[in-house]
């Protein structure tokens, strides 16, 4: 069988242009060529923004590219991939449906006999390990549940390919090592149409967990630097030294990209800068750590003494670099003179520093100008905002971590019932 021939979809020479509203191109993806093969599970690993839900899209035929060919089975990909299902981080599911209900909806929409939506969805809930729960509604089940949801409604149309774009982001640490389990049961069973799974992921043991091959992506625009393929026997040991040996090579190049040696050229001015998923609290025990050694240590060391994935480790750095206090040479963090005044003043202090730091930043900056105006902007205008100038980026996270640091910084207050965002009062 020929290379092309064990290609169930492949992308030829992509590139991808979103266009902000000023009419200028943002150029997201630049010359990709990717295929995925028949009977494998193949995962993209790299930096924020460099492209890895967009490729994903791409081929699932919701994005059509600005440059370059699409193809399924060898032939031009037009509209919807129709031997793809994705499963969401958000979970995606209609709170007024049950269980059985928000499973059947893609089945009844694709006008199949209700003796086949019967049975489809039967067979998907028992699947995942819904059984017993068909007439529950999302309110009444766990985040482990939701998904599993998102994953029968996904695997009830039978897919060839299962698109899985962070999927165990929301939750916790066990549910995802379950589901993902549950997913390598699912794909390596022989009673399914499924051939392969292609997935978007942060977590890097995770990656080299499941995954056949491993595409590395750069940065800025979206780029392939490397593929590696994963022949770790299965089931894979985490504890051996072959799977360490293989997180720590995927550590080095995730480390190398998200935290350069050399700073970036500027932005222009009216770039707004990604906000990393960091928790204030988060990033103020990063500094806090950081004081305890001496000032700096490098980030594998950090991530190795505080058990946070090393994805969600980065973007936590990420986070308190964008604010200036700390600074990343080397593989290092350091914590900058200015994060140590922020850990050694007092609470009024720390808030006042942590507003300057943020009023740095182009999207505080646009939403102070919008609300002096106006007296007040809603959650949909930051949204709407966000769409139109970071494209690629998950609007409703970007949305949060917005409104805890503008609380903390005693900048913004946000009104959950009427979705107003509103001047905080301080001196």
């Amino acid at each position: 069988m020929s290379n092309a021939a064990a290609n169930l979809c492949e992308i030829q020479n992509v590139s991808h242009d979103f266009v902000l509203p000023s009419g200028k191109p943002l150029h997201v993806l630049d010359d990709v060529t990717l295929a995925i093969r028949q009977n494998e599970i193949i995962a993209f690993l790299g930096p924020s923004g460099c492209g890895k839900s967009t490729i994903m899209r791409i081929m699932a035929g919701l994005i059509r590219p600005t440059r370059g060919d699409v193809r399924y089975h060898g032939e031009p990909l037009t509209g919807l991939n129709p031997g793809v299902a994705i499963v969401f981080q958000s979970f995606a599911l209609y709170p007024w449906m049950t269980v059985v209900q928000n499973i059947q909806l893609p089945l009844r929409a694709a006008d199949l006999p209700p003796a086949d939506i019967s049975q489809r969805s039967e067979a998907a809930i028992k699947l995942v390990g819904l059984r017993g729960f068909e007439d529950a509604y999302p309110r009444e089940l766990s985040g482990g549940m939701k998904q599993r949801v998102g994953m029968a409604r996904a695997l009830s149309i039978e897919p060839e390919i299962l698109m899985l774009d962070e999927p165990f982001s929301q939750v916790d640490a066990l549910t995802a090592e379950s589901l993902r389990a549950e997913v390598i049961d699912i794909w390596s069973g022989k009673q399914r149409r499924l051939s392969s799974v292609a997935m978007v992921s942060h977590d890097i043991s995770e990656v080299a967990f499941m995954a056949d091959r491993i595409v590395l992506l750069s940065a800025n625009p979206g780029r392939i630097h490397k593929i590696i393929e994963n022949h770790l026997p299965r089931p894979r040991n985490y504890r051996s030294p072959e799977f360490t040996k293989l997180v720590d090579q995927l550590h080095e190049f995730i480390t190398g990209h998200e935290m350069p040696d050399e700073p970036a050229a500027a932005e222009p001015s009216t770039a707004l800068e990604p906000l990393p998923e960091a928790a204030v609290g988060e990033i103020i025990g990063l500094l806090e750590y950081l004081l305890s050694r001496g000032g700096r240590e490098e980030i594998s060391r950090i991530a190795a003494d505080t058990h946070y994935e090393f994805g969600r480790l980065l973007g936590i750095v990420e986070a308190a670099e964008l604010l200036n206090l700390v600074d990343t040479p080397k593989r290092m963090v350091v914590l900058d003179a200015l994060g140590h005044r922020f850990l050694q003043s007092p609470a009024e202090e720390r808030r006042a520093i942590w507003r300057e730091q943020l009023l740095k930043l182009r999207l505080f900056q646009m939403a102070r100008d919008a609300i002096a105006q106006e007296g007040s902007i809603d959650r949909e205008f930051l949204l709407e905002t966000l769409v139109m100038h970071m494209p690629q980026e998950n609007y409703d996270k970007v949305f949060d971590t917005f409104i805890r640091w503008s609380r903390f910084g005693n900048l913004f207050t946000y009104n959950e019932k009427t979705e107003q965002i509103l001047p905080a009062e301080h001196e």
